[in-house]
């Protein structure tokens, strides 16, 4: 049957998020007196550049008054100026404004300058602000502030914002406008195994993050739970000004897909559970772990990852895609090893969420990869059935990571459940 009629029901879903926010660059023109003795711009110089553009781009979107309006200032902590290539009178600059880091009471921004005779970089700033009170206190960073900046999406492929989300700072990805779908990458991995999904799911706000330990995300060395996991989402999606989205997840991020419905069930309008399972680890499956963890510890990643990808990759990928097998390879070698055992002792302590689908009452999609020895298909489709409504499909040719070894195929299922999803 297919997906859209399967859940063509009488289901309310709401989901809301703050519009998002684009401030455009802006253009400046170089003029001389801005120069030095040598002719071209200095640091001192480009820094008054910088802060031109950033009150021009303000002074163009929400207007120039934002931070007085909201009691607080911001006050400069750092700034840096990387130069590239020299710039002379005359030149005219596209410069915007990317916010790299949403803190407390701190943003962090990355500003570059192109010259838009040839299209080059000559310059980039990195600079961090404090907000500050009308006694020069640090003070939060006003909602009003931080909707502005922290909505903003990626521009570009494969950007990553970092948004502070309690004890740690995690990277994520997010693209598009729409209602949100928080994908949720698997172990040992990352946010890029979701890039063609990022890509392609158009209508959607595509919130891809990197978990704790991984990818870009800070690497505690310890605190690692499902718990943890799903908290630190929760408050990014609060970062983000999104109070529910479709959540999917692959394989670990199906347990912490599992664990948000235990702790932030009114955050979850619908899950994608992609090559993931509902109950615990067995014994033998917990001294699996340990042993996992031993070898983390005594060899590093590399291990891991030689350990692993013969069994994460579907027998048509390792004959037919070598490229995607090395990719895989190297993005596990070069996880931390602090995520690495981390996420094991995770993994091999949660609790049994089998109990837990019979309750799931949103849309719901099971996907397994057709060659898939880690979690096979007999498995997702009992835990389908256990599930009120839930759909279930197959990805031909793929193993454990079908959003990368069959990602048109992937993207084509998703596009079609949460089509089925807003129209429901």
């Amino acid at each position: 049957m297919p997906l859209r009629r399967s859940f063509r029901r009488r289901l309310h879903l709401s989901f809301c998020g703050a519009s998002v926010s684009r401030l455009p660059p802006v253009s400046l023109n170089v003029y001389p007196y801005e120069c030095d003795a040598y002719g071209h711009l200095n640091e001192a110089a480009y820094l008054q550049l910088f802060e031109r553009a950033r009150w021009e781009i303000l002074a163009r979107g929400p207007g120039m008054q934002l931070f007085r309006a909201q009691g607080v200032w911001p006050a400069v902590r750092r700034a840096t100026v990387d130069y590239h290539l020299p710039v002379f009178p005359g030149d005219q600059l596209e410069v915007d404004l990317q916010l790299e880091k949403l803190g407390r009471t701190s943003m962090q921004f990355r500003q570059r300058a192109v010259r838009k005779s040839d299209g080059m970089l000559v310059a980039e700033a990195h600079l961090v602000f404090v907000t500050i009170d009308a006694s020069g206190n640090p003070t939060p960073v006003p909602d009003g502030v931080a909707d502005l900046f922290a909505t903003r999406v990626s521009t570009h492929s494969g950007e990553v914002i970092r948004y502070n989300v309690g004890a740690v700072t995690l990277g994520a990805d997010v693209r598009g406008d729409g209602p949100a779908v928080l994908l949720i990458h698997g172990f040992p991995l990352d946010r890029t195994i979701w890039k063609h999904q990022v890509a392609t799911l158009a209508g959607w706000r595509r919130i891809a993050p990197d978990l704790r330990g991984m990818g870009s995300s800070d690497v505690p060395e310890a605190g690692y739970s499902m718990a943890a996991y799903a908290d630190d989402l929760a408050r990014l999606l609060d970062q983000l000004r999104i109070q529910r989205a479709v959540v999917a997840g692959l394989s670990l991020g199906g347990y912490i897909a599992f664990e948000m419905m235990r702790r932030h069930r009114e955050r979850v309008a619908g899950l994608i559970l992609c090559d993931t399972k509902a109950d615990a680890d067995s014994e033998s499956g917990r001294a699996g772990r340990d042993e996992m963890i031993a070898l983390a510890k005594s060899a590093g990643a590399e291990a891991v990852a030689d350990r692993m990808v013969p069994k994460l990759l579907g027998r048509s990928t390792h004959q037919a895609q070598p490229q995607l097998v090395a990719e895989v390879r190297e993005l596990i070698a070069k996880t931390p090893v602090p995520g690495i055992v981390g996420a094991l002792e995770a993994m091999r302590d949660r609790a049994d969420s089998t109990p837990l689908l019979a309750s799931i009452r949103v849309p719901t999609l099971v996907v397994t990869g057709q060659e898939d020895e880690m979690t096979p298909a007999a498995g997702a489709r009992a835990m389908a059935q256990a599930i009120p409504s839930a759909a279930s499909t197959v990805i031909p040719g793929a193993g454990h990571i079908p959003c990368l070894e069959a990602s048109t195929a992937t993207s084509r299922v998703f596009a079609e459940f949460l089509e089925a999803v807003r129209e429901s």
